[in-house]
């Protein structure tokens, strides 16, 4: 696989189009590695650096593995990402499997991070995280607090829920797309 090299702007416009259709983050520590849909997410810049700011809920499994290795990818479809994929990553726990085994996605060594890319959604952002904050659900209107974090939904819950989401800022060290070296075999 080669990268071909995306500019912040290429890589703001694709987010807006497919990041309520589903993409990826993907995390690591140790030896695990998961990958989690995001429907939520802000592409910009911060403290004069580019920035993908993810919003991971308390609970989840993704929080653990960025509070012990703070990167991460941006993985984005080139097309309409795979609706099974969309499936187990958004409504699966990397806790209880390999949701990447499962998926069928194939992982790509990442250029500056530790993090894979995924071949599958080749438009990659590796993102080192320069701050983290913790929301407090209780600031917002109370119909977003109603809507997106319902008291009566535990944390186990795969959609809205009682947790809190962290903002994590990640600054965007490498973004590229992933394209098959020519004349070479990428089966």
């Amino acid at each position: 696989m080669i990268r071909r090299k995306l500019s912040l702007a290429e890589c703001a416009a694709r987010a807006a189009e497919t990041l309520s259709k589903g993409i990826l983050l993907t995390s690591c520590a140790g030896d695990k590695v998961n990958s989690m849909v995001i429907g939520w997410g802000t592409l910009g810049v911060n403290w004069n650096r580019p920035v993908f700011a993810a919003y991971v809920r308390v609970g989840r499994f993704t929080r653990e593995l960025l509070d012990q290795n703070p990167e991460f990818t941006i993985n984005m479809p080139l097309s309409e990402p795979d609706r099974n994929v969309i499936a187990v990553c958004g409504g699966k726990s990397g806790r209880d499997m390999d949701k990447l085994a499962a998926c069928g996605l194939h992982t790509v060594p990442g250029e500056t991070v530790s993090v894979p890319a995924l071949r599958e959604f080749p438009v990659t952002l590796e993102c080192k995280v320069l701050y983290r904050q913790e929301q407090d659900p209780a600031l917002l209107p109370e119909a977003l607090q109603t809507r997106f974090y319902p008291a009566d939904k535990d944390s186990s819950f795969t959609g809205s829920n009682r947790d809190a989401h962290v903002t994590y800022f990640g600054e965007i060290v490498s973004a590229y797309v992933l394209e098959p070296e020519e004349g070479g075999d990428e089966a």
